[in-house]
């Protein structure tokens, strides 16, 4: 029994290495009207809920629960505590980048279909929370790997990040989820 105990922990332990940390190149498309811009980054996850799209100089941060925006020297921020959508957007990334187990097919807010060999969840606010920045995000997956993430405005606009090139067992700062 001992020796079963063991084995199996050496399994955990080994799954748990394979999402410990992981970077990805991201890159983001802001879409507006006829136009469009696009920059190049990283993606870094952590465990312990440690997200960050960085491009440029604008960044997307999931550090646990708090989610922060940043847009140059301008800063934006929520918690996933208290906006359902978030909360959403924190379990969906956890599930795919980091290996968590929330079953959000329960939540309300969430669509998710396949396509394509992919699994994408479509995260749309609840009608008494539509005065929000986003009137949808919608992250598409392929197992364990986020192959991109798109943000729609209520103005029509949207911005596209992409995924690709991912490493496991990256070495990566905590300055980065700040």
């Amino acid at each position: 029994m001992k020796k079963l105990f063991f084995i199996l922990s050496i399994f955990v332990f080994a799954a748990s290495i394979s999402f410990a940390q992981t970077t990805a190149t991201a890159t983001r498309t802001v879409y507006k009207g006829q136009k469009s811009t696009t920059t190049t980054g990283t993606l870094f996850a952590k465990k312990a809920s440690k997200v960050a799209i960085i491009t440029g100089k604008d960044a997307l941060i999931m550090n646990g629960t708090a989610f922060t925006m940043k847009k140059g020297p301008l800063k934006a921020k929520t918690d996933a505590t208290k906006d359902m959508q978030y909360r959403t957007f924190h379990d969906v990334l956890n599930n795919i980048l980091l290996g968590g187990n929330t079953d959000v097919s329960k939540y309300s807010d969430t669509k998710i279909t396949k396509s394509s060999g992919n699994t994408v969840y479509t995260i749309t606010p609840s009608a008494g929370n539509k005065k929000m920045m986003f009137t949808s995000f919608v992250l598409t997956a392929s197992g364990k790997e986020l192959k991109s993430i798109r943000l729609n405005r209520s103005n029509g606009q949207y911005t596209v990040y992409e995924f690709s090139d991912y490493k496991t067992g990256a070495t990566i700062d905590d300055k980065v989820f700040k």
